[in-house]
């Protein structure tokens, strides 16, 4: 029994171990490689929309402008 579970353990290692050399495949093979920027605010297109990041909508919505009209 203890042997199939130590099998069974460095099975799943391997398996975990295979995927994650595939996943950093582009980070280690590229001269400067680096993980894609997924940040909202990172990206060009959502940028064009004017979609922002929901933290950067909350500080500026909690932060009153020293401009603003009292009313």
């Amino acid at each position: 029994m203890l042997n199939t579970i130590l099998v069974s353990f460095i099975i799943c290692v391997i398996f975990i171990g295979i995927a994650v050399l595939l996943l950093s495949v582009r980070i280690l093979l590229k001269k400067n490689g680096r993980f894609v920027k997924t940040h909202v605010s990172q990206s060009k297109a959502m940028r064009d929309r004017g979609v922002t990041c929901v933290q950067s909508q909350d500080f500026a919505a909690r932060h009153k402008s020293p401009f603003a009209v009292k009313e």
